[in-house]
């Protein structure tokens, strides 16, 4: 039976292109109904698009096996929008009343569209985190109504690369998909991650992606930093297989025996411990977590750097919390507790929604937290309506023209005659021409008849003496 009413979205990141489809139910779980998903490490790298056809095939085929799951087709779908170029800025427009006076929903309107203004060098604004206003030396959520002489409205613009988003919508455009919204996927993903509690509190949550890794704070239920670093799992990958191996292979090996801390137990002081390839080679397991630590140790250090350049690393009451693929490495939790003496961490390995069907893909591992967090984040159904074709009614049959003049003689007379002057009218305007033609033709042909008559003017009397004498027959001999 064909689904009717549905969500759908869908998720580009640097080692995919997911889609999904389902419905929120009333408990606010999630039941999805469909979902695909595309590799996408060649044409998008660190979350920017890089080949617009081969994206647009991939959604193509994306959409056409949703549609195939739901049996149904998809007029639009949600879209998040991510990447290395994704960060925040912050910004301030200030005002000053003449007079202490209520500050209007107007006021605030002209106060935000000039924040919209503010110039950014090949940058562009996607959305705005809405922050306190400042009211004398007060602080505000919501400023309208309240009484104040000064006001300075505090603005966290979210930010990218204008190609950023462009090169998404013409991919879109190729592959003929309406977006019905687009929506910033960090965003998406801490509203199905983190609690409420948490944001209130103060919590920073760390996405840990295949070429990127992102940081969002939250201190009193409001987005204060967002950043994404150009690091993530597939650089741990690369690292692994300069071992000489396939990625594939150098894959395999950090899911199975990584470790952000790896210690050799004393037993295996003699003979090490190692681990075998499909090819029969054997690598010890502390040369290979010894590459896994460095490049973790490295992607962390750049995350609590980023997490002081916040200026709430002191403020986090709820801790850090991890997701993403990369957060299933071995004790990543104590090498950065390790690292940073922040004692409150923890990972999310699934959305706080309880989510049915698709178990077997969507697994609770943190990598799908952010396309369940776009479905989530839609409220229009993406289904395809049809609309039905009015049927043809009376009012609609072709309207029969009524000759007016049928039952009264009087009229009739009247139309006749008026036809009759204006036959008459024509009939002389067409003689008045003819005549016209007729007198100007004659008035040409004895203009030309009298210049005939008087013969040659002066000047080609004059032109004609001077010729006869320069070229006589005198001077040609």
């Amino acid at each position: 039976m064909a689904t009717t009413d549905f969500i759908a979205a869908i998720e580009l990141s640097s080692s995919k292109i997911s889609g999904i489809a389902g419905k929120k139910n009333s408990d606010g779980s999630i039941q999805v109904l469909a979902y695909a998903r595309e590799d996408a490490s060649s044409f998008i790298h660190k979350g920017a698009i890089y080949n617009i056809d081969k994206t647009a095939q991939a959604l193509t085929t994306i959409i056409n096996k949703l549609e195939s799951q739901l049996n149904n087709s998809i007029a639009k779908v949600y879209v998040g929008i991510g990447g290395q170029s994704l960060r925040t800025v912050k910004n301030a427009v200030s005002r000053t009343l003449e007079e202490e006076g209520i500050i209007s929903q107007e006021l605030i309107d002209a106060i935000c569209d000039e924040n919209l203004e503010v110039p950014l060098a090949e940058m562009t604004v996607l959305d705005v985190a809405p922050q306190e206003y400042k009211i004398d030396n007060n602080l505000q959520a919501d400023p309208v109504g309240v009484a104040g002489k000064h006001i300075t409205g505090q603005f966290l613009n979210i930010v990218a690369r204008a190609s950023l988003k462009k090169n998404l919508e013409h991919s879109f455009e190729q592959a003929k998909v309406e977006i019905a919204d687009l929506l910033i996927a960090p965003v998406a993903l801490a509203n199905v991650v983190l609690t409420e509690n948490e944001m209130r509190s103060g919590c920073a949550l760390v996405d840990f992606g295949a070429d990127t890794t992102t940081i969002i704070v939250y201190k009193n239920n409001i987005l204060r930093y967002l950043s994404v670093l150009p690091l993530g799992g597939s650089n741990i990958t690369h690292d692994i297989a300069s071992l000489q191996m396939e990625e594939e292979d150098a894959e395999k090996l950090k899911l199975q025996y990584g470790n952000a801390l790896y210690e050799e137990e004393e037993d295996d002081a003699e003979v090490p411990a190692v681990c075998t390839l499909e090819d029969g080679r054997t690598i010890e397991l502390a040369k290979l977590n010894s590459i896994i630590e460095a490049r973790a140790e490295e992607i962390l250090a750049n995350v609590w750097n980023q997490l002081q350049l916040s200026g709430y690393e002191d403020k986090l009451f709820s801790g850090v919390i991890f997701t993403g693929g990369g957060a299933n490495l071995k004790n990543i939790e104590d090498a950065f507790r390790k690292l940073s003496k922040v004692e409150k961490i923890k990972s999310a390995k699934f959305a706080h929604n309880t989510v049915h069907g698709y178990s077997d893909v969507l697994k609770k591992d943190g990598m799908q937290n952010t396309l369940l967090g776009l479905l989530a984040a839609g409220n229009d159904n993406c289904c395809l309506q049809e609309v039905a074709k009015p049927k043809p009614t009376a009012a609609s049959e072709p309207i029969k023209t009524v000759n007016m003049f049928d039952n009264d003689e009087a009229l009739k007379e009247q139309e006749a005659a008026a036809r009759a002057a204006k036959a008459q009218r024509d009939k002389e305007e067409k003689e008045r021409k003819e005549r016209e033609r007729k007198e100007k033709e004659q008035r040409e042909k004895e203009e030309k008849k009298r210049k005939k008559k008087e013969g040659p003017g002066w000047f080609e009397r004059t032109f004609d003496k001077f010729s006869k004498e320069i070229f006589s027959d005198d001077d040609m001999k």
